[in-house]
């Protein structure tokens, strides 16, 4: 075993002497040391439960003759860090949780792990430290929040909650009616209920193999969640009792091309968050595997959207899917167009995709839909190129409102405050695209997301009549025509920073083309001319971000050589 390392021989009496100190005895040196990885924090209502969650876990792992170590890792809430400078800390969190998990499982040469995210930045920063140990790895979510209702009976969740802001910005809301909404928007503890990043991450996890059935989808704080922790620590305790199933089941095995293809072609399916392409980006680059941003766009061609959830069809939630049928069954459906997934890869079940979905079926077809019957022949996602966005940009097309092809003149805004009053403003009429630049993962730094301003359009009535676009990222719950992770960005040269008020930008989804119509001797002039912005900043952290980031046309990862 690898904790053998930490435990075995005369010359490790002194750790052993430590691990007496945490209450181990003669017989526990025996056994697989099986590392519980716990997202708990008091502030994220998907996360404020999961020290109960440990302890369901940790009671498991032990009756199944394993010795269980619980640590911690970080998390930010996005609905809380939204809107503000607190939001510059989100995805920089997620390199902080890569490598709690990297230098915990490392330092202490722990046999496997049984990992429990749930929201946002940290289900891909766990993902990522757990590639770099390698080891057999089970990950269980918390899982999803039941959606809400308002008092009249009408389903409501966290995007609804960002858009009557809007609304009653522009005077079609009373505060009763807000009032209603903030208090039973986000009815219990979870991650929130619609296919927002968290529940799009949970969901790819059962895609890559790397989760149990139900993982993204069974609502948390139920009999049937507690059901799904005791099956994951029985069955990593399964994977580590034995010498040939701790070598076959280790992350990389599982996780490899195929299960980020597979990821990418559920996440189209599906219609998820557009931050799972710049977290699946990151993921590819720490699992080794030959994946690239051009790549996605060939996967959707081939996969057809056949479920649509809020922010995108505000009357379906995650436990609605659970109830249709879950990931399985959008993923045997799915293979009824063909090479759309790839099925003989391993799961952490021990079985293939194929042998793991076989008895899936839709249960509702109104709520999964059959691919005679899909929200598009292409999947929910997209990468558009052009003069605007040289490295790519990505747009979740399952969450367009208006037309699919788009021209309208620019109105800049250097940075999403500036953004946010101008919109309150009046600034930004019918048929603009709206620019907010200098919020890349250099620029921001950090890569905020811009769930204020795409809300403040969508309740403002401007859905489908503007167009947005950005080097910064977007919440899960955006809807409308959003386009984010322009690469180049600003802070690095890239054209949206060249960009001035008036300038006419023409945006193809179909074509999958974001271009500003200037010619080539007005761009190399305004190259000429250009100094890019560079914020002031007062965080030690995120000027060694900024120092080391990569641009979102790379997972925004960090450098490792200067």
């Amino acid at each position: 075993m690898r904790s053998d390392e930490v435990k075995k021989g005369f010359s490790r009496t002194p750790h052993r002497s430590l691990f007496r100190a945490t209450g181990l005895k003669d017989e526990d040196f025996d056994k697989p040391f099986i590392g519980v990885a716990n997202s708990f924090i008091e502030i994220i209502p998907g996360h404020f439960f999961l020290n109960k969650v440990a302890e369901i876990i940790k009671d498991e792992i032990r009756a199944n003759g394993c010795v269980p170590f619980e640590f911690n890792t970080i998390g930010v809430d996005d609905g809380i860090a939204m809107g503000h400078d607190g939001m510059l800390f989100s995805l920089p969190s997620r390199e902080i949780i890569a490598n709690s998990i990297e230098s915990v499982m490392n330092a202490h040469k722990l046999d496997a792990m049984i990992a429990i995210p749930n929201c946002d930045k940290i289900v891909p920063g766990m993902i990522m430290g757990a590639l770099r140990v390698n080891v057999p790895t089970v990950f269980v979510s918390g899982g999803p929040m039941a959606k809400g209702h308002t008092k009249e009976g009408t389903p409501i969740d966290l995007a609804t909650a960002f858009e009557a802001v809007g609304k009653h910005e522009a005077g079609e809301m009373s505060d009763e009616e807000l009032k209603d909404i903030e208090c039973n928007a986000c009815p219990s503890g979870g991650s929130c209920s619609g296919m927002f990043t968290a529940n799009s991450m949970n969901t790819l996890m059962e895609a890559m193999g790397i989760a149990l059935p139900g993982n993204g989808t069974i609502l948390a704080l139920t009999p049937q969640r507690k059901e799904l922790y005791r099956k994951a620590a029985r069955r990593v305790c399964e994977i580590a009792k034995d010498e040939q199933s701790r070598e076959k089941f280790k992350l990389k095995n599982i996780l490899n091309e195929n299960a980020v293809r597979n990821a990418f072609a559920v996440d189209m399916a599906m219609g998820g968050s557009s931050n799972t392409v710049l977290h699946m980006l990151a993921i590819a680059k720490e699992a080794e595997v030959n994946f690239n941003l051009e790549d996605i766009n060939s996967i959707s061609k081939k996969v057809s959207h056949i479920a649509k959830i809020s922010p995108s069809l505000s009357t379906v939630h995650m436990e609605d899917i659970n109830k249709a049928g879950g990931v399985n069954a959008v993923m045997k459906e799915m293979t009824k167009r063909g090479d759309n997934i790839l099925l003989d890869n391993l799961t952490i079940t021990g079985e293939s995709l194929y042998e793991k979905i076989e008895d899936a079926y839709i249960k509702d077809t109104n709520i999964i839909h059959t691919i005679n019957n899909p929200y598009s022949q292409v999947g929910g996602l997209a990468i558009l190129y052009g003069n605007l966005a040289q490295e790519g940009a990505v747009i979740k097309t399952a969450g367009i409102t208006g037309d699919r092809v788009f021209t309208g003149k620019a109105v800049c805004f250097d940075g999403q405050p500036e953004a946010i009053k101008g919109i309150v403003d009046g600034k930004v009429k019918s048929g603009d695209v709206v620019v907010i630049r200098y919020e890349g993962p250099k620029g921001g730094p950090g890569m905020q997301e811009m769930l204020a301003p795409t809300s403040l359009i969508m309740g403002m009535g401007l859905g489908d009549k503007v167009a947005l676009i950005t080097d910064g990222r977007f919440s899960g719950a955006t809807r409308g025509a959003s386009i984010g992770h322009v690469s180049p960005e600003a802070a690095e040269g890239g054209m949206i920073g060249l960009l001035k008020d008036g300038d006419e930008i023409h945006i193809d989804v179909d074509q999958y083309i974001l271009s500003v119509n200037l010619t080539d001797e007005e761009i190399a002039k305004r190259k000429a001319e250009f100094t890019p912005l560079k914020k002031p900043l007062n965080s030690k952290w995120l000027g060694q971000y900024r120092a080391l980031v990569t641009n979102a046309s790379n997972g925004a990862v960090l450098k490792t050589d200067l």
